[in-house]
């Protein structure tokens, strides 16, 4: 390491900011993750979807259902060799999108497709009460899954299988970045890389954008308005699938409040950066970890949440649209 790194690397105060940003950005990734979900569903239909964070929540619960299946939960994962904890990964990455897209997909379809017409507060209260239902599913969904052929209480939280291996990859340095960090970075990264090049290229993404722009207009040209918003509610779904997946894996530890309190940063995430922008919720969410993580270390935890929420208000007095967010005029 040159002298210089040396010497900053070798002040406490300085290592300790280090390791305060890079907490703040890998959780802010996940942030931004599930945040690409509300802002993505807001931008077609303008709907604040708030059953996605306890959409997030049920994809923890199916994802440790899948581990349960094959037989990788409580002490059996620990005494599992490597090719076993290859497969659950796998698994989980593959199964739980399909999964949490699937139930996505159902909610609109039963839900705010009837409701399209109707007056916004009305798909409002209904996506707030969707997302009580979901809450409670989860609690029941707990106790169903046993650990070690043993029952848990419904409104515990329970530990999530350690498949990934906790080891520091940054020791040299006086600093903490495990594998599990890593795997927020591997793949949160790359897929929101994926989300902006579709939106922006393909066929489907530019209909997305017309959709978002003027659904009318975009009926006149011939897209199919019905069927782009079912796959933004797919795409939601699926990011929140991944989303529950890499966060599982890496806190291990879920329960069904998860959802309210992820869900939250998320949607703060998303209006920060600018609600109905995707590369305005990734900004919103890398923004959010960081003010957690740097209040945590300087302010204090009790206190963490109390300045994300006054840096956001803010924020929007400044800049009612968020920080990407464009002005629009409002329809009458």
């Amino acid at each position: 390491m040159p002298p210089l790194l040396a010497d900053a690397f070798g002040s406490p105060e300085f290592r300790s900011f280090v390791q305060y940003c890079i907490n703040g950005l890998t959780i802010g990734m996940l942030y931004a993750l599930i945040a690409l979900g509300y802002t993505m569903v807001y931008g077609i239909i303008e709907l604040i979807n708030f059953a996605h964070g306890d959409l997030f929540m049920l994809g923890c619960f199916f994802a440790l259902t899948v581990l349960s299946m094959i037989g990788l939960t409580g002490g059996a994962a620990i005494q599992a060799g490597t090719g076993m904890l290859v497969l659950g990964i796998v698994l989980m990455f593959f199964l739980t999108p399909i999964f949490a897209a699937g139930v996505n997909w159902g909610v609109d379809r039963l839900i705010y497709k009837p409701l399209r017409d109707a007056p916004k507060l009305t798909a409002l209260v209904s996506a707030i009460g969707v997302s009580f239902i979901f809450m409670n599913v989860g609690q029941f969904w707990n106790a169903l899954i046993k650990e070690d052929g043993k029952p848990v209480q419904a409104a515990s939280d329970r530990s999530f299988p350690g498949l990934v291996a906790p080891t520091n990859l940054l020791d040299d340095f006086g600093l903490q970045f495990t594998y599990r960090d890593l795997l927020i970075v591997l793949v949160t990264v790359p897929i929101m890389i994926a989300l902006t090049l579709f939106v922006k290229y393909t066929r489907m993404g530019k209909a997305m954008r017309a959709t978002a722009q003027n659904p009318t207009a975009a009926k006149l040209m011939g897209i199919n308005v019905d069927r782009v918003i079912s796959m933004t509610f797919v795409i939601g779904g699926a990011l929140a699938g991944v989303a529950s997946v890499i966060y599982s894996l890496a806190i291990t530890r879920i329960g069904y409040t998860v959802g309210f309190q992820n869900g939250l940063y998320a949607f703060t995430a998303a209006v920060l950066g600018g609600i109905g922008n995707i590369p305005g919720a990734v900004l919103g969410g890398l923004l959010i970890g960081l003010v957690r993580s740097l209040g945590d270390g300087y302010v204090g935890s009790e206190w963490s949440s109390a300045l994300v929420f006054l840096i956001l208000i803010l924020i929007l007095v400044f800049r009612p649209a968020g920080l990407l967010g464009a002005h629009t005029r409002e329809k009458v």
